[in-house]
């Protein structure tokens, strides 16, 4: 089966207010983008100049404001600050609201969006098996008319969601270690996971865990999405291109270096002392189209067949008019 390649636009919640958020994702259906996923944070990157605007309601609001685009978070963590049987209730909503539109993206989460509530921070270990627990929690919820769970970490007493789909909503697990991964190609309708990495983590260490937890299920290929979001700064301009990558600086701290930091006042501090050319590193920076494609190209030929664009610059709608007349119908044209 030929499985689509689609081009996504990834809606920067720690860099900008609801409004003016949602006014660029209505500007990127219109530039022909197929899908919108927003990232969901209780707290940005960065304090100042960051925003935080709650995913939720924000996913209705485009949803009513879009009539094609896909919609969805990257990602929401279902385990800490929001309880599962709560997540289910709000996805089943979206999903009875805009059918066949909504995508719930799901992850172990960060310290800087759960800890400061009072949360003791667990391991990875655990906050994977809290993940998987929820998924399943979440999904029984959908399937069933009256719920009673005793889990490791949840509990339900006689829940039922009243309003939900007969198809469900699909859940994609986004992930960047084998664990989590594995998972994914097990039990997910889709896989998420972001670009400008060592090639060595896609190559040898995430696809083969997904295509083992494939393997494991039983499953073809093609029966889970594989969503890359794909951190770019295009710019006719290369120095402009590389200056707009400085509000991201915090992506390019390795996971040793933000472990555990639960301020954005200290992960400003972190950003801030990174060269230009490291903050600048978890992206494609290029001031010529073909070049640019052809650094995209390399995630298609891993086999990625869902793009998601994260730009980082100040002026998003001149992004998405660029990316919409010189990059996606060269996209289109040889990935079709």
């Amino acid at each position: 089966m030929t499985v689509p390649i689609r081009f996504g636009y990834k809606a920067s919640a720690e860099q900008f207010g609801p409004a003016e958020l949602l006014d660029y994702a209505v500007l990127a259906e219109e530039m022909g983008f197929d899908s919108v996923f927003v990232s969901d944070h209780l707290q940005p990157w960065l304090h100042e100049g960051g925003h935080a605007p709650a995913s939720v309601p924000w996913l209705g609001a485009l949803g009513a404001k879009t009539s094609r685009v896909l919609i969805g978070t990257s990602v929401l963590t279902p385990t800490f600050r929001y309880n599962p049987t709560v997540v289910a209730q709000d996805f089943a909503t979206l999903g009875v609201m805009y059918p066949g539109r909504v995508i719930l993206g799901v992850g172990t989460g960060e310290a800087l969006n759960e800890a400061n509530l009072g949360i003791p921070w667990p391991d990875p270990p655990e906050r994977f098996r809290r993940l998987k627990e929820a998924i399943g929690l979440i999904r029984r919820l959908w399937s069933e008319d009256r719920v009673n769970f005793d889990g490791e970490f949840y509990t339900t007493r006689n829940i039922t969601i009243y309003d939900k789909m007969d198809d469900p909503v699909p859940i994609y697990i986004g992930a960047a270690g084998p664990a989590a991964t594995r998972l994914a190609g097990r039990i997910a309708d889709g896989f998420i996971t972001t670009s400008g990495k060592k090639r060595e983590l896609y190559t040898d260490t995430l696809l083969p865990a997904l295509h083992e937890g494939l393997e494991k299920a039983g499953r073809p290929d093609d029966a889970i999405d594989t969503l890359m979001e794909i951190k770019v700064s295009y710019h006719p301009d290369r120095q402009v291109a590389m200056d707009k990558t400085r509000f991201w600086a915090p992506l390019a701290l390795s996971p040793e270096e933000k472990m555990g930091v639960d301020d954005p006042l200290e992960m400003q501090r972190l950003g801030e002392e990174l060269p230009i050319e490291r903050a600048a590193s978890r992206f494609i920076v290029s001031d010529d189209p073909d070049e640019h494609i052809e650094r995209i190209a390399w995630y298609i030929s891993l086999g990625f067949r869902h793009l998601v664009f994260h730009d980082p610059g100040a002026d998003q709608a001149d992004f998405l008019r660029r990316y919409g007349a010189e990059i996606l119908p060269k996209l289109r044209e040889r990935f079709s």
